[in-house]
């Protein structure tokens, strides 16, 4: 028996099915891949971008700081499809 299994032999409302788990999954992974995006864009455009901290962002770092956002949103994009397209 899993772990994922109920220890009783019935079914039971309190047993998650294959498609609640596979739902709390894909929350999660949604939430993980927030966060980490979050952290990437904290620390590598922000190291890359902002040279001079202050109060507010120059038009330099504020472009900087779009296209390198926009950036890893599209290599995340296209990694994440070459990742689902390879294992179907």
């Amino acid at each position: 028996m899993d772990s994922f299994s109920s220890p009783s032999s019935g079914s039971s409302s309190s047993q998650f099915s294959t498609e609640d788990f596979m739902d709390q999954l894909k929350t999660q992974l949604a939430q993980a891949y927030a966060e980490e995006f979050l952290e990437t864009v904290r620390g590598k455009c922000f190291e890359k971008c902002i040279t001079k901290p202050g109060s507010s962002l120059s038009g330099s770092e504020s472009s900087c700081i779009s296209r390198c956002v926009e950036r890893y949103i599209e290599a995340t994009g296209i990694i994440s499809r070459a990742m689902f397209s390879a294992s179907r």
